[in-house]
């Protein structure tokens, strides 16, 4: 899960630095599918193993989701900070709680109930909407804050998905199905917009593929060889792991808002995980 992390939180860098180079976002999403559907090919026929999967509507619908959670992910990622959108991708643990709630039965016990308050009171110290806290230099952009909650909410609907998932299908499989949706999607969805990448703009393209590999290889074995609530714990490090990228390589500093409310979202998801 640090490794997944890291990869994670790196291919982010390489999301923001390919949309400087004036790389369409759907585009990014074409490059990052194709790369990953390459690698995740040869590691299938590396094991030898059905390529398709048993379990074939319930993948698509893994690979559906996260196609349109990642576009969500990437608008946020290119149009707010780095550690702002990585922040408000991490309520995922308290749409899973509900999720799991509604779909799958689970009992919502009093750390969940306050787990998911904690979290949207988090988000709303990061985010700063004008309707709260009238327009400032902190208040991020409306619409960029709706498409990293509807990415988080899609990346909880993922997780469920492949922790059901791997109860039966190959690590390899799951995540050849992801780009393998996402990638006509994206081609579809990019039209005539294509914009043919020139010197490093190709580095960062292959760079976001490698990253997400890396992410999605160390989440898949993680939730394989552990319960889902232990995994994911340590996933919070991509926020870390975020915030110093985001200084490093962009100069960004987030305020104070924003550490409280990381803090208020990671205290939220460490009682949901750990109390008894």
């Amino acid at each position: 899960m640090l490794l997944s992390a890291l990869g994670f939180a790196l291919m982010a860098v390489c999301v923001k630095l390919s949309f400087a180079e004036g790389i369409p976002l759907l585009e990014i999403v074409a490059a990052r599918a194709l790369v990953s559907i390459f690698l995740s090919y040869l590691d299938v026929k590396r094991k030898n193993i059905p390529i398709w999967g048993e379990n074939r509507p319930l993948l698509f619908a893994r690979g559906l989701v996260g196609a349109l959670s990642l576009i969500c992910v990437y608008y946020a990622v290119i149009t707010m900070p780095l550690a702002e959108a990585t922040v408000i991708q991490y309520l995922h643990p308290a749409f899973a709680a509900l999720l799991a709630f509604l779909f799958l039965g689970e009992h919502l016990k009093k750390a969940t109930f306050v787990s998911i308050l904690l979290s949207f009171v988090g988000i709303l110290l990061v985010a700063r909407p004008v309707f709260l806290f009238g327009l400032s230099d902190a208040t991020l952009p409306t619409l960029s804050v709706i498409m990293a909650v509807l990415g988080a909410f899609g990346s909880a609907i993922a997780y469920v998905l492949v922790r059901r998932l791997s109860q039966t299908e190959d690590s390899s499989v799951i995540i050849f199905y992801f780009p393998l949706v996402a990638l006509p999607i994206a081609v579809l969805g990019l039209g005539d917009q294509f914009v043919m990448p020139i010197g490093i703009g190709w580095l960062y393209l292959l760079l976001v593929g490698i990253f997400t590999q890396v992410g999605q290889i160390g989440l898949t074995k993680a939730m394989q060889t552990e319960t889902a609530a232990r995994a994911t714990a340590f996933s919070y490090t991509q926020v870390v792991f975020s915030a110093l990228l985001g200084w490093w390589v962009f100069a960004e500093e987030p305020a104070l808002n924003v550490y409280v409310g990381a803090a208020l979202i990671i205290l939220g998801a460490y009682i949901n995980t750990f109390k008894k």
